[in-house]
């Protein structure tokens, strides 16, 4: 039972469970399905199977099991992506599960340093990719716009979508609907977050709109 132990594998598993930790807390502080023992859990897994695949393949090659670690992995990873509407949620979680596999099967491998030069580097993605999101690219929401008129001012079509596309970038018709003399109509529409609050009191004022939602 001990002639594959050895004294460094338990350094490698407390090293795993300190990367795990450091990931998962991450996820943890943002409430995300994935949090603190998930990331753990991953990280110390990826880092269990690559030091079997090492010590167990002879001379055979070495990465044989943990190259199913890839693909395997794949499978925890959609488990957390989910689609709402037009927003994917989920993605940068399923990428944290992703890195923690690699960054365990580093350590697994004896490449400590490197493992944790690309723990620090996804941290500092993580954090700062928000900030300079946010900061500096043009945030945009796509959302699905619902809009009822009478039939007598269906007339007003043409110019209500002109006035519609003053705000939006994309505003396009998927579909009509006509029922007790109402006419709704269904956009699809993308919008800057800093155009969203005069687009709404333009939607509000307009005395043609019925009913509108988004």
């Amino acid at each position: 039972m001990s002639e594959h132990f050895e004294l460094l594998d338990i350094y490698k598993a407390v090293i795993s469970v300190i990367a795990g930790l450091i990931l998962g807390f991450e996820r943890e502080m943002k409430d995300k399905s994935a949090g603190l023992k998930t990331i753990t859990v991953i990280c110390l897994g990826s880092t269990l199977f690559s030091i079997i695949s090492y010590k167990l393949a002879g001379n055979g090659d070495p990465t044989r099991i943990a190259s199913y670690i890839v693909s395997g992995i794949g499978f925890l990873g959609a488990g957390v992506i989910f689609k709402s509407g037009f927003t994917v949620y989920g993605l940068t979680t399923a990428g944290v599960i992703w890195i923690a596999a690699a960054i365990g099967m580093a350590i697994g491998f004896g490449e400590v340093y490197m493992a944790f030069t690309f723990l620090v580097s996804a941290i500092l993605v993580i954090n700062a990719g928000s900030f300079i999101s946010r900061k500096y690219l043009p945030q945009h929401l796509n959302k699905i716009l619902k809009l009822q008129l009478n039939e007598d001012n269906f007339r007003e079509k043409t110019e209500l979508m002109e006035q519609i596309r003053r705000f939006a970038s994309r505003a396009e018709e998927i579909a009509i609907e006509k029922k007790d003399r109402h006419i709704t109509l269904t956009l699809e529409i993308r919008i800057k977050n800093s155009e969203l609050v005069k687009f709404e009191q333009y939607l509000v004022e307009n005395e043609h709109l019925l009913y509108f939602s988004y």
